[in-house]
Order: C-alpha cells, then sequence, then structure tokens
C-alpha cells in the first residue's frame, strides 16, 4: 500500500507540473514542462547524491579510520542482501544521518559526528539499518524525483506569477495563472512532505527487521529527536528542501503543522516500533 500511495502522489505532483505549464504557455508550454521535468529528473538521478554529499562536506571514511561505524554498517548490508555502501562522516554536533544514491549499487550512507559520539553500538545499527532500508526501497531515488519536480513547479510558478500566462491557448486567463502560481508551489509541497512521511513509517519497519531488533531503532529515535531540537543544524538551515533527507527533521522551530511535515510524528513512530517488539 505504501508503494501505490506514493505512485500516486507522484503522479500527482507530476499532473500539478504539467497543468502549471499550460497556464504558463499553453499546450506548447505543458510539453516543455514535461520535457524540462524528464530532463531535471535525469541530471538528478545521477548527480544528486555527489550534490548533497558535498553540500554536507561529508567526507569518506575506510574500516581503519572508523572501524565499529564502518563494521556497523558492513553487518547490516549483508543482513539486508545490499552491497557495501559508501560509508561517510559529517563533522556536525547533531545526531542525524541520511542515505542517498541512485541505486543500492550507487549508495552511500552519512552520519554526523554528534551521532556517532552520542549513541550507543546497538543505537547506531538502528539508525543505520533505516538508511539501508531506504537504500533498499530505493526511497532515496523517489525522493530525489519528488524534490525535483517540487522544485520546478515552484520555478515555473514564479515565472506564470511575473509573466501571468497570456498565451492565446492557455485556458486559465491571468486571474487563474496568478491563483495557480500562488497555490502550486503549496500544494507541490505538500505533496512531497506526504511522500516523506509515507517513506518513513516503511524505513522503519523495514530498518528494525534488517537489524533485528526494533527497540533499538526506538531507542535511537528518541535521543536523535531530543538532539534535533537542542543542537542546531546550520548547514541544514541553509538548505531547507534536503530536510526530508534526513532519519529526523534537522530543521529547528519548524510547528507549523503536520501537514507541513517532512517527517511522522516521533511519539508515532516510536509507538509503531514498540509494538513490534
Amino acid at each position: 500500500m505504501g508503494f501505490a500511495r506514493v505512485a500516486i502522489l507522484l503522479a500527482a505532483l507530476t499532473a500539478l507540473f504539467l497543468v502549471l505549464g499550460l497556464a504558463l504557455g499553453g499546450r506548447g508550454g505543458m510539453m516543455m514542462a514535461l520535457v524540462f521535468a524528464l530532463g531535471m529528473n535525469l541530471f538528478a538521478y545521477w548527480n544528486s547524491d555527489k550534490m548533497v554529499l558535498s553540500a554536507y562536506r561529508a567526507q569518506p571514511v575506510t574500516r581503519e579510520q572508523a572501524p565499529e561505524f564502518y563494521g556497523i554498517v558492513e553487518q547490516l548490508a549483508i543482513n539486508a542482501g545490499l552491497p557495501m555502501p559508501k560509508v561517510y562522516v559529517i563533522d556536525n554536533d547533531q545526531p542525524n544521518a541520511f542515505a542517498t544514491g541512485r541505486n543500492p549499487e550507487n549508495a552511500a550512507v552519512a552520519a554526523t559526528t554528534g551521532l556517532l559520539r552520542m549513541m550507543t553500538p546497538q543505537e547506531i545499527a538502528g539508525v543505520m539499518a533505516h538508511e539501508l532500508a531506504h537504500v533498499k526501497n530505493r526511497d532515496t531515488l523517489t525522493m530525489t524525483i519528488a524534490a525535483s519536480i517540487a522544485g520546478a513547479v515552484s520555478m515555473l510558478a514564479n515565472f506564470a506569477f511575473f509573466f501571468g500566462g497570456r498565451g492565446r491557448d492557455n485556458p486559465l486567463g491571468v486571474v487563474g495563472t496568478i491563483a495557480m502560481a500562488l497555490l502550486a508551489p503549496l500544494a507541490a509541497g505538500l505533496i512531497q512532505m506526504a511522500i516523506s512521511r509515507t517513506r518513513e513509517y516503511s524505513a522503519d519497519a523495514d530498518g528494525a527487521a534488517i537489524c533485528g531488533h526494533p527497540l533499538w531503532l526506538a531507542s535511537a529515535l528518541a535521543k536523535l529527536d531530543k538532539g534535533a531540537r537542542q543542537i542546531p543544524n546550520p548547514d541544514a538551515e541553509g538548505q531547507p528542501a534536503t530536510a526530508h533527507m534526513f532519519i529526523v527533521n534537522p530543521l529547528r522551530g519548524g510547528g507549523v503543522g503536520a501537514l507541513f511535515a517532512t517527517h511522522p510524528p516521533m511519539a508515532e513512530r516510536i509507538a509503531r516500533l514498540r509494538a513490534m517488539a
């Protein structure tokens, strides 16, 4: 059911993008929007992992440099039946982690120094099992596509707002186009966040199965939630579009309601894991 819901949401996001293209330039604009969306997704497919790792100044580590962390990831990859991903460490006091990569053969997992200091080996295993579940389910690709289309919607909305969609075959007219330009980015953001929340629940459940101990992840999530609230992440604050990638929301002061959350409620995530145990 989770994958079906994601497919529907991605279809809705793509349809929104095409409608906005229609509003901006008529049928020709819609076709240009489609070509542009395909080009953006192709670029994101090949380059998103490099871009996000560079943005957070993640450093690759070897077995010799981080034997315990590397060994945990290696054992979990075996449990999950996955190729060994590249392992990165981010010099950041906020405890957090994410996975990236276009497929399991080109995946990378990254954890902050704050997480590695704060967590027990069991809790680290729970967190990294969650990230490997994202890799196994190809969520990194799904969220990259969602983010790129949502970003393109916002960009087209800016064009529509300033140029008014005055094409002869535009069915919306100037007023309708301006209304679409205001509402489309909001709708795109809501759809993107809904996709993110759906995949987080699945990664929690699959990650618990990979490490074999749901309570390891439940304990880690409680610490991560507290740490993310108390310790700022300046890099994430500067690029909030990447917040959905992390296991917990890295942004502070984000009390804007459940609809606008990139992650499910933490109490619900922990309760589900405890029920699994």
